[in-house]
């Protein structure tokens, strides 16, 4: 394969660099939500995970388009904070970041709710029992027994925000060396005569990081399940 040029490398770097801020950002708001609609019943519950399982039916376009209406320079929250506190998410890398973070979020909170679920209440109750308070309930038992689900959606939520492309570019348009992850890049390049060839690299380079990513979710969820039975 040819050379990757300095501006290929720039969109493959700024795709992980947006997908690593997207994921850890959006993973310990994802846990609180798992453990919220594993162990919590209320009114509202239903319609809280659909909400939450909404980008993964939406057009990305659409996901997009709101996020532009509601984080935009003039959105409803966008204009707040960008007057405020002077934060500006349209046409930044880190509006990027922030519509694969909302395209990965049903991703991350699935696998990580299914692990709190499968906990065994009874270890909880036992540490409650000795006295422990439900936050050091929740941080030494059910948190390392829900590892494997976190590690899981971590690693599938950051393969989906590397291929993110519609609510990306419809949220922060495509601006090489700013927004234009690898995804923008490639629709670029077949938009251009003679891209092809580029095209192409760029394809296999992120075929690549995906396959990487879901054999290292595989890996590492294999070796804490071998953690917590201590084999």
């Amino acid at each position: 394969m040819p050379e990757l040029t300095p501006e290929e490398w720039t969109a493959i770097l700024l795709s992980i660099r947006v997908a690593l801020v997207a994921t850890l950002i959006a993973t310990p708001l994802a846990i609180g939500i798992a453990w919220l609609l594993a162990r919590s019943d209320f009114w509202g519950k239903s319609l809280l995970d659909a909400v939450i399982h909404l980008p993964l039916v939406l057009p990305p376009v659409v996901t997009g388009y709101l996020l532009l209406l509601t984080f935009g320079r003039r959105g409803l929250v966008g204009a707040w904070l960008a007057d405020n506190l002077g934060i500006v998410f349209s046409f930044r890398w880190t509006g990027a970041a922030l519509a694969c973070g909302v395209m990965a979020f049903p991703l991350l909170v699935r696998p990580i709710r299914l692990s709190i679920e499968a906990v065994d209440r009874k270890l909880e109750q036992a540490a409650s029992t000795l006295g422990a308070a439900p936050w050091r309930v929740f941080t030494t038992v059910t948190l390392p027994l829900a590892l494997p689900g976190i590690v899981a959606g971590m690693v599938l939520a950051f393969a989906k925000a590397i291929g993110e492309f519609g609510a990306t570019i419809t949220f922060v348009s495509n601006i090489p060396g700013e927004t234009q992850t690898i995804s923008a890049a490639i629709y670029s390049l077949i938009q251009t005569p003679s891209g092809d060839t580029a095209a192409l690299r760029l394809i296999v380079i992120s075929v690549i990081i995906s396959v990487v990513a879901l054999i290292a979710s595989e890996i590492l969820s294999r070796r804490a399940t071998q953690r917590l039975h201590g084999i």
